[in-house]
């Protein structure tokens, strides 16, 4: 079961105090005044400032003064995020852990309890991060994000695939208006830059036979990860945005970025179908008319990638000339000058 170093440790009280100082950020506030809003003593209010300091809050505090947040750390807290946050609903909830085995599973866990659409779960460090067909996802911790969030689309189980590719169009722009770089899409789940992995996506769902009781949208984006935190024989194949802009990336804001994307794609989805979706992933992919080897369900196939179709299943010519219709699998690229 997942669990948080802050969860037995009542982070809303933490996330109270945060909010407070953030409210009068050019003022001291006297620990009185704290202690009576929260119901607290003034010993309680020293220790929880104190517990704050030790995950990189600065704050200042002087004897018959009070506390003053000087500089906050890049933590991906709810108190950090929802203040920036330009979504209306997506995010409005979010479950913060320092250490966790698995965002998606908690996640999945969640929405079986009634965990409404649109909650997030959001890890500073995964022990047991997933990608596709049970491949651990390295997660180094306080460096890059690690997201899922719950989605309840009144769909037919044969589309809830095509989450997967509106997360990855949603991520995908996220990059671009963060950063400027624009990030293309590998068949079914993978973003690139520069033909290296820079974020991945597990899509997982829970339905009956003709009806989709929810989604949950697994995103693992590497942000601020050095090359060498990968292991030796990933590093010429992965990168992270902060390795492609030279600079320190600054998560939370890279997280409203996010929220606001997807919001903005699934509202676009609800109201027009699954068009606008699969028009945007192809324009933002690198697929068609590329040499592919791709490996599914133990064959492997080689020849020309042609299109998905409208349930996201790839189209391939067989060298052969066959067509082939590919619904799961792992796609290898030829040099990007190899066409057919």
């Amino acid at each position: 079961m997942a669990f948080s170093v802050m969860a037995s440790d009542a982070p809303e009280i933490d996330e109270e105090i945060l909010r407070f100082l953030k409210e009068h950020p050019s003022r001291f506030i006297s620990g009185e005044t704290i202690s009576h809003r929260l119901n607290l003593t003034r010993t309680s209010v020293w220790k929880r400032v104190r517990k704050l300091r030790t995950s990189g809050y600065v704050i200042e505090a002087y004897p018959r003064t009070g506390y003053r947040l000087v500089e906050t750390p890049d933590l991906l807290l709810p108190s950090e995020i929802q203040p920036i946050r330009k979504t209306r609903w997506m995010g409005n909830k979010v479950h913060y852990f320092k250490r966790i085995d698995s965002t998606n599973s908690l996640a999945y866990h969640l929405a079986l309890q009634g965990a409404g659409e649109g909650e997030v779960v959001i890890a500073e460090f995964q022990e047991k991060g997933r990608g596709r067909l049970g491949r651990h996802w390295i997660s180094p911790p306080f460096l890059n994000l690690y997201f899922s969030v719950i989605l309840r689309p009144p769909i037919p189980p044969h589309q809830a695939p095509l989450m997967t590719f509106l997360a990855a169009v949603a991520t995908a722009d996220a990059i671009w208006v963060y950063s400027g770089l624009r990030p293309t899409i590998k068949w079914p789940n993978d973003l690139m830059f520069r033909e290296r992995k820079i974020a991945g996506l597990l899509n997982e769902i829970h339905s009956e036979t003709d009806h989709v009781h929810f989604v949950v949208l697994g995103i693992g984006v590497n942000l601020n990860a050095e090359e060498g935190l990968f292991p030796e024989e990933l590093r010429n194949r992965v990168t992270s945005l902060k390795q492609e802009m030279g600079q320190a990336i600054l998560r939370k804001e890279f997280v409203s970025h996010l929220l606001s994307q997807l919001e903005n794609w699934y509202e676009t989805f609800l109201k027009d179908g699954t068009t606008p979706i699969l028009n945007a992933w192809k324009e933002r992919a690198t697929l068609s008319g590329r040499r592919v080897t791709v490996t599914s369900f133990g064959d492997i196939l080689e020849g020309c990638a042609m299109d998905i179709d409208s349930d996201g299943a790839l189209l391939l010519k067989l060298d052969d000339g066959r067509q082939k219709r590919v619904v799961a699998g792992d796609v290898r690229y030829g040099d990007p000058s190899d066409t057919c």
